[in-house]
């Protein structure tokens, strides 16, 4: 039921109240006022039962992309994959009729494609526009709650052997005497690079020339995947490989190579030496795993960014053989 007063300042207030759901807005004219409650009404109306009947999962997703996904970091391809599931049949079904089954199913259909670990990063997505569709009051229950998630294959375990960086430059056409000046070539320094230092991609791409401090030996990271930025500690060899980079331009990145495009010649590059299982990626793995010998835990979480000390079994691979030479 709608009910309208007047406000201080002459415009209609209008209160709608149906099922214990309340819901008011000021506007100018009363028949503003009586307009958008009649449609809230039938909103409300809606929601009593569980969840609107006039808006399907795939209008949330669209939604989300939208409002939500464009305010983050990592928009592009979230908004890709948002773009992706519009064009399973789960996307067509009405958040009234939406249960569990349908992720059951969901589930079961994705996992012919893609492993464990991708679906469930996928349900946390179709989780967070849940969340949201509560929030804009379209849907009251959660049909994802006693959904079964697939279990994540054990963490990446990948070192980075000599052999295969060597194989890497080569792909690359990079020597330590000639001078660096193709893509190609800066893709094997920022390879190099993050061996060194444990830096994501994202970040060495990022790298400006004011972020470097040559004589306190440090690069600063403003802006990282966690929100958080850090200075990360330059080794003798991580400084030779920046100045292989000079002269530098004043306003653009020391590496001038996007990120996209840093993992797409790293990935050819790979390839082309016939290495198998490797990702850019796997760097950061390989440079915390020789940190964990030069530095303690907390010194270690502050170079790699990791803000819950947790996080490092992830990527600290050293092995039992490396461990006992420890004790010797």
């Amino acid at each position: 039921m709608a009910t309208y007063r007047k406000t201080a300042t002459g415009g209609t207030r209008a209160e709608v109240y149906v099922s214990g759901l309340r819901k008011s807005k000021v506007f100018t004219t009363k028949q503003e006022a009586k307009n958008w409650a009649a449609q809230t009404e039938y909103e409300l109306s809606q929601l009593a039962v569980g969840a609107s009947s006039t808006h399907t999962l795939g209008d949330i997703f669209i939604r989300y992309s939208h409002e939500i996904s464009s305010k983050k970091k990592g928009s592009r391809w979230e908004k890709v994959r948002l773009l992706a599931f519009e064009n399973y049949p789960i996307a067509k079904v009405l958040l009234s009729d939406l249960r569990r089954e349908h992720f059951d199913e969901w589930v079961a259909l994705r996992l012919k494609k893609v492993k464990p670990s991708t679906v469930n990063r996928e349900l946390n997505l179709i989780s967070s526009c849940l969340t949201e569709a509560r929030r804009w009051r379209l849907m009251t229950g959660n049909p994802m709650q006693d959904l079964k998630r697939p279990k994540n294959p054990p963490h990446r375990d990948r070192r980075v052997f000599d052999h295969e960086i060597a194989a890497f430059c080569i792909a690359c056409m990079y020597r330590e005497d000639r001078p660096v000046l193709q893509h190609q070539q800066r893709t094997a320094v920022a390879f190099l690079f993050a061996i060194e230092t444990a830096m994501r991609a994202g970040e060495i791409c990022a790298l400006m020339p004011g972020d470097v401090n040559f004589k306190a030996k440090t690069a600063g990271v403003r802006d990282s995947k966690n929100g958080f930025g850090r200075d990360v500690p330059l080794s003798k060899r991580a400084v030779e490989l920046l100045k292989k980079l000079e002269p530098w331009e004043d306003g653009k990145p020391i590496f001038r190579l996007r990120a996209d495009v840093l993992s797409s010649l790293a990935y050819r590059a790979i390839s082309a030496a016939g290495i198998n299982n490797l990702t850019f990626h796997d760097t950061r793995h390989e440079a915390t795993t020789r940190l964990a010998g030069k530095m303690d835990v907390l010194d270690l979480a502050r170079t790699t960014g990791h803000r819950d000390i947790k996080q490092l079994l992830v990527y600290y691979n050293k092995s039992a053989a490396d461990i006992a030479k420890l004790l010797d």
